[in-house]
């Protein structure tokens, strides 16, 4: 054992601690200002603009994929990734108190120039959370060993996931009891303050100097790294490629309840009901599919998920009734812990130090213009045949995901490049 695996073995459980109660404290934000929910209905009273507001969700999720390979050569070249961290997560926290101003001013300012100003915060936002998503990852890697690390990703997301649900509910009260402009200003405002206290969490974190680790003197080309990466190993080329088609395996899920309300005529109620179930399953597969993961194999638990994404759409495929949502909406919350908990700890598994940016940027950059076309080409296939043509679509290609998995994909601690 190196004398830098000691000291971080020796700060493990501290680390733990205090990057847990930073993800708490980032989830209770992200509860009050959700993009799936609250920031639509603050925009919905800026605009009737559908297009507008579905594009919300898409600028987060871009945001925070597409710049992370281009920041791969620079995250690669640090010592101590912490330093970078705390800069650039400046940057995805600060426009929330750039959203309550905007919400606070809007009688003054008007809507035209509030919705522009608007998605120019959650532009920021997104793009702020993408530059420090690499150097965050890399820094997680670094602190939390391999036998450690699905188990931690697993239990901060369980947490996260916990305090977003508790703060959504608080959310629905403030704005239900509030009038305008205070409910959304002070809705945006505690995002902030949550926010500044997970970062504080986030600066505690114990990340010791890398002093044995290689660093070029001359920085070689992003895309000559990644194309020499790609060609180098097959393991990670194969797990890639299983990535983009896994968001075609998961464009049915989006259109699960307005399918339930649009061919079952379900109530709102019901409709509570399977966002709480997602929720739910997602909090304890979270913890079992991390600390599974992290003693059998977190192939073993993509896998798992590949199949719960097949078999989630073709219940929904198969829907008699709107009871059948119930455990396609539990499969869903499976799959969607398998790909973005265990892929994360799966991917950051690959590589030596230096090389271990470049496989987290192209994991998630390359990745980015496909998770845009799927929901297109989803909503397309479903107004052009049926619904039940996307959940069919997105089952066949989920089990050639799992497919693929088995017969291609191997944990990386077992690859010989």
């Amino acid at each position: 054992m190196s004398t830098l695996e000691k000291i971080l073995r020796k700060h493990l459980k501290y680390n733990i601690a205090v990057n847990i109660l930073d993800g708490a404290f980032f989830g209770l934000g992200w509860g009050f200002s959700s993009f799936g929910t609250i920031i639509p209905l603050f925009v919905s009273r800026l605009t009737q603009s559908a297009v507008l507001i579905g594009l919300i969700p898409a600028i987060h999720g871009v945001g925070w994929q597409l710049p992370q390979l281009f920041m791969a050569n620079a995250v690669a070249r640090q010592r101590r990734y912490k330093p970078m961290v705390m800069w650039i997560t400046i940057h995805e926290r600060l426009p929330y108190l750039g959203l309550a101003l905007t919400a606070w001013f809007l009688p003054s300012l008007g809507t035209q120039p509030a919705l522009i100003l608007t998605f120019l915060l959650l532009i920021w936002q997104g793009l702020g959370s993408g530059f420090t998503a690499n150097a965050w990852q890399s820094m997680i890697a670094k602190i939390i060993p391999p036998d450690w690390r699905g188990t931690f990703i697993g239990l901060q997301s369980a947490v996260a996931n916990i305090l977003i649900s508790l703060a959504a509910v608080g959310a629905g009260y403030l704005l239900n009891r509030l009038d305008t402009p205070l409910d959304f200003t002070l809705c945006f405002i505690i995002t902030f303050i949550a926010l500044l206290v997970s970062m504080l969490f986030l600066g505690l974190t114990r990340e010791p100097e890398d002093r044995e680790k290689q660093i070029p003197e001359q920085q070689t080309s992003l895309w000559h790294n990644g194309l020499k990466l790609l060609r180098r190993d097959r393991n990670f080329l194969a797990f890639l490629i299983l990535r983009l088609l896994w968001q075609f395996a998961m464009m049915g899920f989006a259109f699960y309840i307005v399918y339930g309300l649009r061919t079952f005529g379900m109530d709102e109620i019901t409709a509570g009901w399977l966002t709480a179930t997602l929720t739910g399953t997602q909090i304890a597969a979270n913890l079992v599919m991390g600390w599974l993961g992290d003693r059998i194999g977190h192939r073993t638990m993509l896998i798992v998920g590949a199949l719960s994404t097949a078999l989630s759409s073709l219940l929904a495929w198969q829907a008699a009734n709107v009871t059948w949502l119930y455990p396609a909406f539990i499969l869903n919350g499976l799959a969607n812990v398998s790909y973005w908990t265990i892929g994360m700890a799966f991917t950051v598994a690959f590589g030596a130090e230096e090389e271990r940016p470049t496989y987290i940027g192209l994991s998630n950059t390359l990745v980015a213009p496909f998770a845009i076309a799927a929901p297109l080409i989803g909503g397309w296939i479903a107004d052009t045949v049926s619904y039940q043509a996307t959940f069919l679509t997105s089952a066949l290609i989920g089990l050639m995901v799992s497919a693929l998995l088995l017969l291609f994909v191997r944990n990386p601690q077992s690859t010989t490049v």
